[in-house]
């Protein structure tokens, strides 16, 4: 079977996971859009949400900031912000408490030098490398015949693989902290943090796609780089 026969063929392997990844990417914005419209009965924005969980976990050193776009949250470990998108800095949302929480549970992993965050931080170099290397090297090992560019390729693709594999645990306890916090702290009401834990679930899925993507990626570079066999 020739290469790029096969090339195409294995592009079936992605349909799955392409579906899936739609699937949650879909699952976040409703579940994101219903959420963000029921105020919370505490009248919490998701600034001072996120501001009352670092108050907790004695962080004093943290800011928290407002940046454009939606769904945009993220936490900068080095900067030391925590950086609330437009529909989450001001809102006094259900989704708003839910999503600052979880940002600052990164920032409280930071603090406390959490294992899987450091890995992953340190793998960031690498992973920049291969998902912009990665394949394009495996390509043109394919296209000259050469099985250690393709074999280089694929090794530098795989710390994309692995970051994903440990942004799991990250996500997944960042997730786990904000919603601990939130109902032991009684920042939202019992019908509330169910609401709240429903938009962090979904976005944990999409961590699950990308993980779910990148290895299905490599299983197809592995059936090229040995179709001859």
């Amino acid at each position: 079977m020739g290469t790029y026969l096969t090339y195409y063929l294995t592009g079936f392997i992605m349909i799955p996971v392409f579906i899936f990844a739609l699937i949650c990417q879909s699952k976040v914005k409703s579940s994101f859009n219903k959420y963000s419209q029921i105020r919370n009965a505490r009248g919490l924005t998701g600034a001072e949400a996120a501001y009352r969980l670092l108050q907790l976990n004695g962080i004093t050193d943290v800011k928290i900031k407002r940046i454009s776009g939606s769904l945009t949250d993220h936490y900068n470990p080095r900067t030391k912000e925590i950086c609330l998108s437009e529909d989450v800095f001001d809102s006094k949302s259900i989704a708003a408490v839910g999503v600052a929480c979880h940002e600052a549970g990164h920032a409280c992993q930071h603090a406390e030098s959490y294992f899987p965050l450091k890995i992953r931080n340190m793998v960031i170099p690498l992973t920049n490398i291969g998902s912009t290397a990665g394949i394009p090297l495996a390509l043109l090992g394919f296209f000259f015949a050469f099985d250690p560019l393709v074999y280089i390729g694929i090794a530098l693709y795989g710390a994309v693989a692995l970051f994903q594999l440990i942004t799991l645990p990250v996500e997944f306890n960042a997730s786990s902290r904000a919603l601990r916090t939130i109902q032991d702290n009684g920042f939202l009401a019992a019908e509330e943090y169910q609401g709240a834990k429903k938009v962090l679930t979904a976005a944990a899925l999409t961590y699950v796609a990308a993980l779910a993507s990148a290895l299905a990626t490599l299983l197809r570079l592995f059936i090229l780089a040995n179709r001859k066999r």
